[in-house]
């Protein structure tokens, strides 16, 4: 029986026997999930840190089919960190870093259904303050594992820390990019985001921090 490892989601087992030709047959071929590897990843058992130089070595080994995600990550996300615009923070598991999220101050332009909504409870203003999450990438290596959802729980943490403690912040925003295997709208939606507006390419959305009780908890 020979294992052979597949895309580290599968294993192969084969079954393979010489005849008296010298030649080598295979039998059997079975494939199995690794369940282990797809086992949801708890929030205790991550690590998260802010990025710094110490960590560009571990940049270089961060693998994801967006590559506009990667090439951030290694090209720009310290460069804007030390200009103050935006704040990286890595995500290891096991010592390997499986994700990341950026994230930097914005506000929300009051438009449509929702600026009725707030004119209604005598809100004037045409914009309110949001948290951005201005990237979000899972390594390809530990999709479908509950990383997304708790970088969005990390995301929510933090904007309510900043409220409670510095200053105002009604929202998270962000701009929801389709891509090659698809759009990750409906994916922000079952976390509670909503639609700003229509638009190609990236989808405006948004999170209300105070209508969205039960994901904040």
């Amino acid at each position: 029986m020979v294992f052979l490892p597949v895309l580290e989601t599968f294993s192969i087992f084969v079954n393979i026997f010489q005849k008296n030709d010298g030649k080598l047959y295979i039998t059997d071929v079975c494939i199995c999930a690794l369940m282990e590897n797809n086992a949801k990843i708890m929030v205790e058992d991550v690590r998260i840190e802010i990025l710094c130089p110490f960590h560009m070595p571990f940049l270089r080994g961060f693998r994801s089919y967006e590559k506009e995600m990667v090439n951030f990550l290694i090209e720009d996300a310290l460069d804007n960190q030390n200009q103050r615009i935006s704040l990286t923070f890595l995500w290891f598991y096991q010592d390997e870093l499986a994700a990341y999220i950026t994230l930097l101050n914005d506000r929300i332009n009051l438009e449509g259904n929702l600026k009725e909504f707030f004119m209604e409870k005598g809100v004037l203003y045409n914009s309110l303050p949001a948290l951005k999450i201005g990237r979000l990438c899972v390594d390809d290596r530990f999709l479908q594992r509950g990383m997304g959802a708790l970088m969005i729980r990390f995301a929510i943490k933090i904007a309510n820390q900043i409220f409670e403690r510095y200053s105002g912040c009604r929202f998270i925003v962000l701009d929801a990019k389709r891509n090659i295997r698809k759009s990750p709208v409906l994916f922000y939606e079952k976390h509670g985001f909503k639609i700003l507006r229509e638009r190609k390419g990236a989808t405006p959305m948004y999170f209300d921090l105070v209508d969205n009780i039960k994901f904040c908890a």
